[in-house]
Formats: structure tokens, sequence, C-alpha cells
């Protein structure tokens, strides 16, 4: 099988541009794998479904499931990105910048 490659991004948020709506209970579509990449700082992402809240920062990067409900916190300043994929992607293969 291929590497998949996001199929989509989302613009970059700052702690002062991260909609309202990505701070709320929200999923992804049926059929779409998320990953949130921080540049800098740090951001909370935490699941409904009861996983482990996760610290998400330079090169720790967070996975989120097709229909997973969650929701993202920034910890202060910070800069991150939601990439979209059709399919699960390679995370050994995920690019943190």
């Amino acid at each position: 099988m291929a590497d998949p490659t996001p199929y989509s991004s989302s613009p970059v948020f700052t702690e002062e541009t991260l909609p309202d709506a990505l701070k709320r209970k929200h999923c992804t579509k049926r059929g779409v794998w998320g990953v949130v990449r921080v540049t800098k700082g740090e951001v909370m992402l935490q699941f409904e479904d009861g996983t482990e809240e996760q610290l998400l920062s330079p090169g720790r990067f967070g996975l989120l499931l097709p229909d997973q409900l969650h929701w993202v916190s920034p910890m202060g300043k910070c800069i991150m990105q939601i990439d979209f994929y059709r399919e699960p992607p390679r995370l050994e293969n995920i690019v943190q910048a």
C-alpha cells in the first residue's frame, strides 16, 4: 500500500485564531483521520471516549480517528495545524516542523 498523504490541511492556527468550534466537542468526517501538528508551544488534545488526554508540542503530534469526538485547548501561545487523510496515516512518516 502506498504511503498516504494528506488530502487537505487546515489553516495554520495560533491561540488567537483557533476557532471556537475546535475548542468544543467535534469529530472528523466519516472515514477521515486527522493529525494535529503543533509547531510552537503546547496544545491539549482531549477525547470524549475516555482516551487519555495528550499534551501536544513540536515533535509530538495527535492522531484523530474517524468519528472520534475530541477538542483542543491551547496551553498559552501556540501554532498548530491539522492534516486530513482518507486512510490511516503512517505515523512514522509524519513530518514535524
